[in-house]
This record gives structure tokens, C-alpha cells and sequence, in this order.
């Protein structure tokens, strides 16, 4: 039910191709700000943040945002629109941003108090799904159908990319014929062939990117041009993390699980017991590493994700991500937060 819940509800392009997007948001009849809900803590939630020990942030549908200065009691903020909301990154207290279906992006300078539309694009029809900002200026957003914005003013504008080298490589030569003969047409299709883009990962100065078909591609100069790494599977990913002891873990459909010890070179299967859709792995300060996913699934490592042990939620709500306090864990799922006990024995 939930392939991340958010798709159901050469050189930079040996050219690159980019143009920049300039949404007039204020003249869009289709924004409507989010309601203001009682209960929006117990809705359907996609992404949570500790932003610091004294503040978390999380997001969700009905273009809910959340915000907490304990991870215990949340407030909602006031939100001018009603699209899904799928990731939100903070760089400190006050500066964040937040993506969602319709190609929205939205900007908090206040932290998380109040947003503004910096995309907002209902005709396209396409979702992002995690966005990630080095620094107050220089960001980017990637979702499904290859869509991948990139922006170097703090999101006043956003120039869109299309990579050839993101391509399948079976697919790289009449994408190549095309750019030379019809450019329109090529940046179409090229833009319907490339692969939902399902996450981000910074990994120290290496940018990774996985999603669909088995896709990881890591890039070196945050996104300008992309090495695609060779495929070890053929279905979706949704997460990647660096384990305690420097392995990588990828994590996607069906409970498939896959770990690297040299920087994804090459990948070993970790078998497990459950089969349900893994949407995110995440570790705590102690080493132990954790597998959220689809029918409450919840595993955990205490051997640097060789093997998983189970302490799965009862209720078989899906999990999409989650954050570890001193001895809790906080989690988003799709019937809102839940707090865990970390201490409590399964």
C-alpha cells in the first residue's frame, strides 16, 4: 500500500539541460491554506527532523507541519496549502523547507512559525520527495519521474536538470540520437525515462540519491553531475544510511535490505524475516540501527545491520521514519507520532 505512500495519494547532460522555474504561486486559484486541526498529530505523517534537542519538526498530509520543543507535546503550524507534504530539512532553528506533491516547496525562515510557497506546480502532477540544503543558499529537491530542482539563492528561484548520465544505460544512445535531432523532444522523453527519485543522502562531501529499478547514483560536487553505480537489484529504494562502523545500508521494496563495506561498490543481501516495504533506516548515538517500514514493521542492529531483531509495532500501522532521543524513539506514521521506550523490553 505505501511504495513510500508519496506516488499513490556523460557530464551534466554533456550539456546539461536546465531552465529555471519561476511559479507564480500568488496567482495560482488552486492554493488553499492547510486546515487547522486538532488531531493533525494522529494523520497520516511522512518525515520528522530533530532539528536540535530542543526542537523537532515533522510533516504530512493536508500539508500538516508539526513542531515540537520536546518530542512529546506538538503544535501545528499555519501552512498555505493542502498538498501532501513528503520531506522537510532545517539547516538550524529557524531556516527550513518542505516538499510535497504538485512539485511544492516551502520555505520557513521563522522557524517553522509561518511558510511561504517558493513552487508550488498542480499541472504537472508530480510529487518531490525529499529536499536537502548545504547551506542557507544552495539546495536541492528530487522526486518522481526524475524531477530534480537545484537552487543557489536560499530558493527565490529553482532551475530544474535533467541528467543523461541518471539514464538507464540501455537507454543512453537514443537519448543521445534524440538530443542531437529534436532537443524538445529529448528533454521530454528523457524526463519520462529517468527514474522516481525517492531520497537523498549526504554522506560527508559524497551526495547519494536512490529510488526506483534498483537506482543509487552518488554525486561529488552536490549535484552538478552524477555517477550512476551499477545495479544490484531490481526494485525500489527508498533509504540509504551510513551504519555506525562506516557500511552503507540501502533498504526498499518486499523487505529486501542490502549492505555495502566498501562504499557501495559492491552489495550483500541481509536476509530478514519480514517481507513488508522498508522506508527508512536510521541509527542512535549507541550504534544500534533501525528499519522502519509498511505493516509496523521495526527491526533493529546492535551488529552494524549484519542481522535485525524484531520490535515490530503491534498495530501494523506503516512507519516512515523515525528519530532516536536518549531512550526513546519518535516515529511518524501513518496514524500520526508515536513516542517508544527504548528501555522497554519487547
Amino acid at each position: 500500500m505505501f511504495n513510500k505512500l508519496f506516488l499513490a495519494c556523460c557530464c551534466v547532460l554533456l550539456s546539461n539541460t536546465a531552465f529555471t522555474v519561476m511559479a507564480d504561486v500568488n496567482s495560482v486559484e488552486e492554493v488553499k491554506a492547510a486546515y487547522m486541526m486538532p488531531l493533525a498529530e494522529k494523520s497520516l505523517l511522512t518525515d520528522v527532523q530533530k532539528v536540535s534537542n530542543n526542537f523537532f519538526v515533522a510533516v504530512g498530509e493536508r500539508g500538516h507541519i508539526l513542531l515540537s520543543d520536546n518530542g512529546s507535546d506538538w503544535r501545528q503550524a499555519s501552512v498555505p496549502t493542502q498538498s501532501m507534504l513528503t520531506a522537510v530539512h532545517f539547516i538550524n532553528e529557524t531556516h527550513g523547507w518542505a516538499v510535497g506533491h504538485d512539485s511544492l516547496i516551502l520555505f520557513t525562515s521563522d522557524g517553522g512559525a509561518s511558510w511561504q510557497l517558493q513552487q508550488f506546480l498542480p499541472e504537472d502532477d508530480k510529487p518531490l520527495l525529499d529536499v536537502y540544503f548545504r547551506d542557507a543558499r544552495h539546495g536541492i529537491a528530487v522526486g518522481a519521474y526524475g524531477l530534480f530542482y537545484k537552487t543557489t539563492d536560499g530558493g527565490d528561484t529553482w532551475e530544474q536538470a535533467l541528467f543523461i548520465e541518471l539514464a538507464a544505460e540501455e537507454d543512453k544512445e537514443y537519448l543521445l540520437d534524440l538530443q542531437q535531432t529534436d532537443p524538445e523532444i529529448y528533454r521530454s522523453e528523457l524526463g519520462s525515462i529517468l527514474p522516481h527519485f525517492n531520497r537523498l543522502f549526504v554522506d560527508g562531501n559524497t551526495l547519494y540519491m536512490v529510488g526506483e529499478a534498483g537506482f543509487i547514483a552518488k554525486s561529488a560536487d552536490f549535484g552538478d553531475s552524477w555517477l550512476r553505480m551499477e545495479e544490484f537489484y531490481n526494485g525500489s529504494l527508498f533509504d540509504l544510511h551510513r551504519t555506525p562502523e562506516m557500511g552503507l545500508l540501502a533498504v526498499g521494496l518486499r523487505g529486501h535490505v542490502f549492505r555495502s563495506e566498501d562504499n557501495g561498490q559492491t552489495w550483500q543481501q541481509v536476509e530478514l524475516s519480514e517481507s513488508a516495504t522498508l522506508n527508512s533506516v536510521f541509527s542512535d548515538a549507541k550504534g544500534t540501527v533501525y528499519l522502519a517500514g509498511n505493516s509496523g514493521t521495526l527491526l533493529q542492529s546492535i551488529d552494524d545491520g549484519l542481522t535485525f531483531t524484531e520490535r515490530s509495532e503491534p498495530d501494523g500501522k506503516a512507519i516512515l521514519n523515525g528519530v532516536v532521543l536518549d531512550n526513546q524513539m519518535l516515529l511518524v506514521t501513518e496514524v500520526g507520532i508515536k513516542v517508544l521506550n527504548l528501555d522497554k523490553s519487547e
